[in-house]
């Protein structure tokens, strides 16, 4: 579940913190990176989780509802989505049941936000169709959660408010971990029962390492990779750069130097979306150029063995400050497997 695009994310908040913490310890910035990334798998349970106890919660409703009408001598309601197959299998899953019994991860302290969240469930125009409509399929109850997490989990600000009470590392993880979420969510098949693989941690060991061997890089290399920038501008004034901006483009030059099967096009695109992120309105286009123009000064010098395409002719010099943005989705498709597991 652990992609390099959240690997990147959690070493540009790391590095930056670590020239502000004035006691630099490396081994303790590694185990400090490396337990920030678990926090994020954490997060993706946890919000699984979620889904249980909503689900749990309306059966409680159901319970009541049905005991009323039986009372009343009305008509029984549908448990249609409090035993929905979808949820049902979740709440089943081995693999989510041994994270919460080894983490302690219940959402029984928030009681109240899953019953505000099942009442606006119950509102929302999703429900409503999905309890109207006379199909009755695995693939039904597993769609309906799939857009209820879209439309009422992935934007609340509720949530987002108490995912951050609970743990400050996940600030900036969800964005990411809706998408794995989503993906799990759209992977369940009724075949595998209980037995239904969840994401694992990481894809595979490389991906773990590509974390510390970027990290270490950065940090051990910060003087050789700072004396790349100014070499390649020589009037350019550090003082007057935003420092996260100085930090993003040594992540950046120590991923082209330490990663030989990257692109160079890829790690530029992927740091200067990064800076649209976390530094000023100007610095992703600036970093775009600098990176280019760094990485091709490297290149001639022999000290990049690595291959960049020749500038185009300037057509118009709106143009001639992109020189590698639009080649983004070609090279990321091409190289999926190395940059986006």
């Amino acid at each position: 579940m652990i992609n390099r695009e959240l690997i990147r994310i959690k070493i540009v908040q790391l590095t930056y913190a670590y020239y502000q913490n004035g006691n630099r310890n490396m081994d303790n910035a590694e185990k400090e990176l490396l337990f920030s990334l678990s926090k994020a798998y954490d997060l993706y349970n946890y919000l699984l989780d979620l889904i249980v106890a909503v689900t749990r919660v309306a059966r409680k409703h159901i319970e009541v509802a049905t005991a009323r009408a039986q009372r009343e001598g009305t008509e029984l309601p549908s448990q249609k989505f409090a035993y929905n197959k979808f949820a049902v299998q979740l709440e089943e899953n081995k693999m989510l049941n041994g994270f919460i019994e080894e983490q302690k991860q219940m959402w029984d302290d928030n009681a109240e936000f899953v019953r505000k969240l099942y009442a606006q469930i119950e509102q929302s125009e999703t429900y409503e169709n999905y309890m109207a409509d006379t199909e009755d399929s695995y693939e039904a109850d597993r769609e309906v959660w799939r857009k209820l997490y879209k439309q009422l989990i992935q934007e609340n600000e509720d949530l987002d408010t108490l995912l951050e009470e609970k743990s400050l590392y996940w600030n900036d993880d969800k964005e990411v971990v809706d998408t794995f979420v989503l993906k799990t969510i759209k992977r369940f098949d009724p075949k595998n029962k209980a037995k239904q693989e969840l994401l694992p941690e990481y894809k595979d060991e490389e991906d773990k390492d590509f974390a510390r061997k970027l990290f270490r890089a950065t940090i051990l290399n910060a003087d050789t990779y700072q004396h790349y920038m100014s070499e390649t501008s020589r009037n350019w004034d550090f003082s007057r750069l935003a420092y996260m901006d100085v930090v993003i483009m040594q992540i950046a030059i120590a991923e082209m130097m330490t990663f030989p099967n990257i692109p160079v096009s890829v790690t530029i695109n992927e740091y200067v979306d990064l800076a649209k992120l976390y530094s000023t309105h100007k610095s992703g286009g600036y970093i775009n150029g600098m990176l280019d123009s760094i990485a091709r000064h490297l290149i001639q010098t022999g000290k990049l063995m690595k291959v960049m395409d020749t500038p185009k002719p300037k057509k118009a010099s709106v143009d001639s400050k992109k020189p590698v943005e639009n080649k983004k989705e070609t090279e990321e498709n091409d190289n999926k497997e190395e940059t986006n597991q």
